[in-house]
């Protein structure tokens, strides 16, 4: 019916707008780590300015926004359509919350987390994959503009074999456009060679902040 999709628009859009990195930095560090680093409110930025420690509790929340939706979605109506639509709104509101002046994180936590509602087996490969990106290369952003896109094009083989709904290859599609989207500065540093590895990213307060 048409009232479900406003109505999942809306609920998961909220839950994803609800600024887990800028909560867990104005509670353990009494700071907004929006004005430290690159400025957003995901994993990355939050080892730089809260610790690592911190930002695991960030990781988790910006994974269940995705993660959450999916599987309430899929509960309550059974609808691969509407399930996307939740994850899709979810990711829109963790990178651009209402709740914090639309300045949000870069979305692949809450991909992560809505590719985990879709397939958890094919998602628990895509970790093992991104941990290996970033063992080797030391890049976060590497890992993200890699692994997102590798999972949109597995969940299209998976849907080409007729074990996943197509619907869930338009998420993986969007997901990526938006993730790509996202770093598209930091893949210029890539391609010049001047991103910093893990550990060299700065700590130092934004000049605008």
């Amino acid at each position: 019916m048409v009232w479900q999709y406003p109505l999942v628009i809306g609920l998961s859009y909220l839950l994803g707008a609800v600024p887990s990195g800028l909560l867990v930095g104005k509670l353990l560090r009494g700071i907004d780590i929006r004005a430290y680093g690159s400025g957003k409110t995901g994993f990355t930025n939050s080892i730089r300015s809260l610790g690592f420690a911190p930002s695991l509790l960030v990781l988790f929340a910006d994974s269940m926004k995705g993660f959450v939706p999916m599987i309430l979605t899929w509960a309550i109506f059974d609808s691969p359509d509407l399930q996307v639509v939740a994850g899709l709104s979810a990711l829109i509101g963790h990178i651009w919350p209402a709740f914090a002046e639309f300045r949000g994180g870069r979305g692949v936590a809450t991909t992560y987390g809505a590719f985990l509602g879709m397939n958890a087996p094919l998602t628990l490969i895509l970790v093992a994959f991104a941990f290996g990106i970033i063992y080797l290369f030391r890049y976060m952003s590497l890992m993200s503009v890699v692994t997102i896109p590798i999972g949109a094009l597995a969940f299209l083989v998976l849907a080409m074999s007729g074990l996943v709904p197509y619907t869930y290859v338009a998420f993986g599609a969007f997901a990526s456009a938006i993730v790509i989207f996202q770093h598209r500065d930091n893949i210029r540093r890539l391609l010049d060679g001047t991103e910093p590895k893990i550990g060299q990213g700065s700590r130092r307060q934004l000049a605008d902040s």
